[in-house]
């Protein structure tokens, strides 16, 4: 099963920007960073194909974070989240899932505490 490291996130303001990463121990069929804040339910933010092929994005963060994907020489994956233009209401727990071939299920990261308060 793949195993999933992230970093970043932390505290920003409103307007300001924060970067996640999750590395992956191996090449993926996909990569997804989830969000969960409080009394909500989880929602999708981006997800991106292991080979950068395909991108998609949550309708709430269009225009304001990227995903992006890089494979290393030993054929392993990391993507990260740039975050830009941040509001309070992107306030949440950050979960990077992976995919390590289209028939299984999402191995799960930790999560990343992202706090946007001035």
């Amino acid at each position: 099963q793949v195993q999933l490291v992230e970093s970043g996130g932390g505290l920003a303001q409103p307007g300001g920007s924060l970067r996640l990463s999750c590395a992956a121990s191996a090449f993926t069929y996909r990569m997804s960073w989830y969000r969960r804040a409080p009394e909500k339910q989880r929602e999708l933010v981006a997800r991106i194909a292991g080979d950068g092929g395909v991108k998609e994005s949550a309708d709430s963060v269009k225009g304001r974070f990227t995903i992006s994907i890089e494979t290393n020489d030993n054929y392993q994956n990391k993507i990260f989240l740039q975050m830009n233009n941040l509001n309070v209401e992107d306030t949440a727990v950050y979960l990077c899932a992976a995919q390590q071939y289209s028939w299984m299920s999402e191995t799960w990261g930790r999560g990343i505490q992202v706090t946007v308060s001035s």
